[in-house]
């Protein structure tokens, strides 16, 4: 506590009789008031009513949160102690109120005893603002350079948003011409104009069964585009799809359009061939065949042995050794007929075929025959050379399952687990290596195995397990290894 507060609290009992005496405050009685009719003045009635409560200035301090020094000057009555008129009053009614007292009689007895103690308080008017005469807008040279920054600014950042929308979104693409995905025209028709929208700016191409080369053309400003594309008799079936240069992206929904050209009666097939290609030399593998037809209900392919593969002329009686039955793509069923070399495929609806063909070593003259439902034939030839490098074995499971474990150039096959695997009745199997490839068979009898061609079937029993070497130019030797 203050020093000041500790004085006020000691002198506060010793004065309060005399605070309302003239003679010792040198106060004058308020104008209106005599000294007969007047009462307890307003610092009496103050500590009076403190006492009656039973606190002191420590106590009313805590309990009303007015400082004891305000406090003890309301009681004395020396009002110039406190900050001014409007703290005084609010001081007196919180404390009048505290003590149980008229807060409305305290004040107006406040007003009366304070006489001339306090001059007159002026009335303060506050100032008028004064209102500035609007001034026409003016451009500064610093305004125009902060307007045209701020402006490139939020166009830099359009372009971003724009840029980034672009690299987020696929190209869209739709198809308008012909308007249904698949359509007929006059067996007279050769072409026919591809007609849609896509993205502005996109790559749009349309892939044609049996051409190498797509058409492609660029999505105009408005996303229109169009591509003339030629017809053959039978169903054209094309590919379209649309790819964003800037990023890269193809549109999440390709189309594909089939236009039928119908056949002339009298017409004979029109056959592509795509693989061979005629003179290709093949080390390994099958020799795939592929290409496409059009009015022709079955594709007959044959291969003719011409001799070595070195050039050489073969002996009168010469012949290769019988090749197995090839497995054809999915969706294609080759039929073997009574030649070996010879097999009959089964058309797509697309009017595609493929098929593998397993030939040995040797030059081959492999032909298409495609015929059509009256019986015209188209037919295509092509010379190859196999000559086998390495050695390539072809596992053929037949006849019930088998437990395998194979060895590729004295290691373990990474295809197969260490410890072997059982595969299931018709499944086959391709390992190549560059000096030899092992196999051990938990079935013999089921194993059949083609060399480099060259198909030597079974080599065991069923049910006996046995492990064989292949390395040519040597015959298949069997091993121990387990």
């Amino acid at each position: 506590m203050s020093r000041e507060t500790t004085e006020d609290m000691s002198t506060g009992d010793d004065s309060r009789r005399t605070r309302g005496d003239p003679r010792v405050t040198g106060r004058r009685p308020a104008p209106g008031r005599t000294e007969v009719d007047a009462g307890p003045s307003l610092p009496d009635r103050l500590v009076a009513a403190r006492e009656r409560k039973g606190v002191d200035l420590f106590r009313a301090e805590r309990d009303t949160k007015i400082r004891s020094r305000y406090l003890a000057a309301l009681e004395r009555g020396d009002y110039r102690e406190l900050p001014g008129a409007v703290y005084t009053k609010g001081f007196l009614r919180n404390y009048a109120v505290y003590l149980g007292l008229d807060p409305e009689e305290a004040l107006r007895q406040w007003r009366r005893e304070r006489g001339d103690q306090y001059p007159t308080e002026a009335v303060v008017i506050a100032p008028r603002t004064i209102v500035e005469t609007p001034r026409p807008l003016q451009f500064s040279p610093s305004v125009v350079v902060a307007g045209l920054m701020t402006f490139g600014v939020l166009l830099f950042g359009a372009y971003l948003a724009v840029q980034l929308l672009r690299f987020a979104k696929p190209p869209k693409l739709t198809v308008t011409i012909p308007p249904t995905a698949v359509v007929d025209v006059a067996e007279s028709a050769t072409s026919f104009r591809l007609e849609g929208t896509s993205t502005p700016g996109a790559t749009v191409t349309v892939s044609v069964p049996g051409q190498t080369q797509p058409h492609r053309v660029t999505a105009l400003s408005d996303g229109s585009w169009s591509v003339d594309v030629d017809l053959r008799r039978g169903p054209n079936v094309f590919d379209i799809d649309a790819v964003d240069p800037d990023t890269g992206k193809p549109t999440e929904t390709p189309q594909k359009v089939i236009i039928n050209v119908p056949y002339l009666v009298i017409q004979a097939p029109t056959l592509t061939v795509n693989q061979p290609q005629d003179g290709a030399t093949y080390e390994n593998g099958a020799i795939p065949v592929e290409g496409v037809t059009a009015n022709a209900r079955s594709v007959v392919v044959s291969a003719v042995y011409l001799g070595p593969a070195d050039g050489s002329t073969p002996p009168p009686a010469a012949s290769p050794p019988a090749t197995p039955p090839a497995t054809a793509e999915p969706g294609v069923s080759p039929t073997p007929s009574s030649d070996p070399h010879t097999l009959t495929l089964t058309v797509a609806d697309d009017g595609s075929f493929t098929t593998p063909l397993e030939l040995t070593e040797g030059r081959w003259s492999i032909t298409v025959v495609a015929t059509s439902p009256e019986g015209k034939t188209a037919s295509l030839t092509r010379t190859v050379t196999v000559a086998y490098v390495g050695v390539n074995l072809v596992v053929t499971i037949t006849g019930g399952d088998a437990w395998l474990k194979v060895w590729v150039d004295g290691a373990l096959d990474a295809s197969i687990p260490s410890s072997g695997k059982v595969f299931s009745d018709g499944r086959t199997l391709t390992f190549a290596g560059l000096t030899s490839v092992e196999v051990r068979s938990g079935s013999s009898g089921f194993t059949h195995f083609t060399l480099n061609g060259v198909a030597l079937g079974a080599l065991g029993k069923p049910g006996i397990p046995e492990t064989w070497l292949f390395q040519p130019p040597d015959p298949p030797t069997l091993t121990q290894r387990r």
